[in-house]
């Protein structure tokens, strides 16, 4: 082979990878745009059954700080702290001093108004003098009773003494001395069946009713399980939290869970549709909590905004208004994406 052919073959050859070049390079861009390749998937519901769990400090069902209305010496404390107590048991002996001259009083006072409720009768005396020793009478019998409640304090419940902060003998002034900023001689809980407040995401607000069953655990019982209900669902919204407060009743017959306990509490809800992805086309903006994905749209990414609920292994729940069924979701190749970019699907 000459000299010549060689420089014509060589020169064809270097015009035919220029020009397969320029092909590929018409391939890879548009309009000086560079195409990102990318795999996606069409968005469709999945039926997933709504479940979450939330952290939960179990507190007595009912708690009162036993106390009388006015300050006195105390005479006698008939239970200590961890006694269990009957509904409407004696716990308390205050100072009776006044109870015994109000009595006294009273007895004088019904004397009178017997009286004259018989002159009353004849027409002996007139109706205002009447109302004025009827009203004297019922205000001195209120005052009675008043003393009587205040100076025998009685369990409204019952329950175990929780807390003893007084001894017989003792003055009590009527400062708060509790931990709850009350004043008490004895504190009384009831813990027969326990209740928690649980902070709820806004997003299940449509899903939480009363009556609803829950399954409360434990770190102190591990791999058990207790039953629980909602027994009330605040009807507002947090705005600084986006979440809202379920009051749970916790039965506890046996005593094994006790106020103060840390617990999870985790609420099965109904099946939902839910958009279900996997987790990995899910992206996060560096420094924030914000979470996003991209869409294919007429060979264009969209960025998309969205809040993340439940997780199933390798898979996770998106939520968001700007999604919808058919919708093609980038799954690969979306870490070299930016809200705009052309992209060609190859899958």
């Amino acid at each position: 082979m000459n000299f010549k052919k060689i420089i014509f073959i060589t020169a064809l050859g270097l015009t035919v990878l220029g020009c397969a070049s320029r092909d590929d390079a018409d391939n890879d861009t548009t309009q000086g745009r560079e195409i990102e390749v990318v795999r996606v998937m069409e968005l469709d519901y999945s039926e997933i059954a709504r479940g979450t769990a939330y952290t939960a400090h179990l507190a007595a069902y009912r708690e009162v700080h036993l106390a009388p209305a006015s300050p006195g010496r105390i005479e006698q404390i008939h239970v200590d702290a961890g006694n269990k107590v009957g509904k409407g048991q004696a716990l308390v002996e205050m100072d009776n001093t006044q109870l015994i001259q109000a009595r006294l009083q009273l007895q004088s006072i019904e004397k009178d108004f017997r009286r004259i409720d018989t002159l009353r009768r004849v027409g002996s005396i007139s109706q205002q003098q009447y109302d004025q020793i009827r009203t004297q009478y019922e205000v001195t019998k209120s005052n009675v009773e008043f003393l009587e409640e205040n100076t025998r304090l009685l369990a409204p419940f019952a329950g175990t003494i929780s807390e003893r902060y007084f001894e017989p003998g003792e003055m009590f002034s009527g400062a708060p001395n509790t931990p709850a900023g009350k004043a008490a001689i004895l504190s009384l809980v009831q813990t027969n069946q326990l209740k928690a407040i649980v902070n709820i995401s806004e997003r299940y607000f449509p899903y939480v009713k009363p009556g609803m069953e829950v399954m409360i655990t434990s770190d102190v019982y591990p791999g058990e399980s207790f039953p629980a209900t909602i027994d009330l669902v605040y009807p507002t919204i947090d705005p600084q939290t986006r979440s809202f407060r379920v009051e749970l009743r916790i039965p506890n017959n046996d005593e094994r869970l006790r106020p103060g306990m840390f617990a999870r509490a985790r609420l099965e809800l109904d099946e939902v549709e839910a958009f279900v992805v996997p987790a990995l086309a899910v992206l996060k903006l560096q420094g924030s909590d914000e979470r996003y994905v991209f869409l294919e749209k007429n060979g264009t990414a969209k960025r998309i905004v969205v809040m993340i609920g439940d997780r199933f292994d390798d898979m996770v729940e998106i939520i968001s208004d700007h999604i919808k069924p058919g919708d093609r979701l980038v799954i690969a190749g979306q870490a070299r994406l930016l809200d705009g970019v052309a992209v060609r699907v190859q899958n």
